[in-house]
């Protein structure tokens, strides 16, 4: 069975996720670390908790949930991975980092990719991934049925969903990708989201202005 921990990094408060196995093995979601500080927070908890990451699996590729990729990768020595339609998202990341005017510099290389269809396995727990486009062309969603949660990166929030003016985002497809994949789930599937606090399918079928 597999648990979920999270932490809340940078100035644009992202959701940095760590699953974790009855091993003790562990995927981070999502790395958003921005400073030492930050960084040392989420190693820290690995080791007093004696995780043995495994991964960093991202929802998608804005600066916000890559700035602590690299970080990990160097202490760990562990791979990254991302939809491959991200690699352009990705390789903007020190541009769009000037335009938020937040300082961002070595853009971390993915070292697999993830693919609808293709679960994810941390030891003998499973993970199913969702294409989910329109806040970015390569966001993915990862939904574990027997916990009855899923990540969803910035697709879905609590009453709103991601925004789809940025570089890729396309409004029609995000509404889709929610309405085929996330809303097919059952109403009380957790939803933790890449910002803001945690709500359920449920919920955002009745609630959600975006999704009326």
């Amino acid at each position: 069975m597999l648990n979920i921990n999270f932490f809340t990094f940078n100035v644009f408060e992202e959701n940095t996720y760590i699953i974790i196995n009855e091993k003790k093995q562990c995927w981070i979601v999502d790395p958003g670390m921005y400073d030492k500080r930050e960084t040392q927070k989420l190693i820290a908890f690995i080791t007093d908790k004696q995780l043995q990451p495994q991964a960093i699996i991202n929802t998608h590729c804005h600066l916000d949930h890559v700035f602590g990729v690299q970080a990990l990768v160097d202490t760990y020595k562990i791979p990254f991975g991302i939809h491959q339609m991200e690699l352009p998202v990705l390789a903007m990341a020190e541009n769009s980092s000037a335009m938020f005017g937040v300082p961002f510099s070595g853009t971390p290389k993915p070292t697999f990719f993830i693919k609808e269809g293709e679960p994810l396995k941390l030891g003998d727990d499973t993970l199913q991934v969702f294409h989910t486009p329109g806040h970015s062309p390569g966001s993915i969603s990862f939904y574990y049925k027997p916990g009855n949660w899923l990540i969803s990166g910035d697709v879905l929030f609590q009453g709103s969903i991601g925004r789809t003016d940025l570089p890729g985002g396309n409004f029609d497809t995000l509404i889709k990708s929610i309405r085929t994949h996330l809303f097919t789930l059952p109403s009380e599937t957790k939803v933790l989201s890449g910002h803001g606090p945690e709500t359920f399918i449920g919920e955002e079928k009745k609630y959600n202005p975006f999704l009326k």
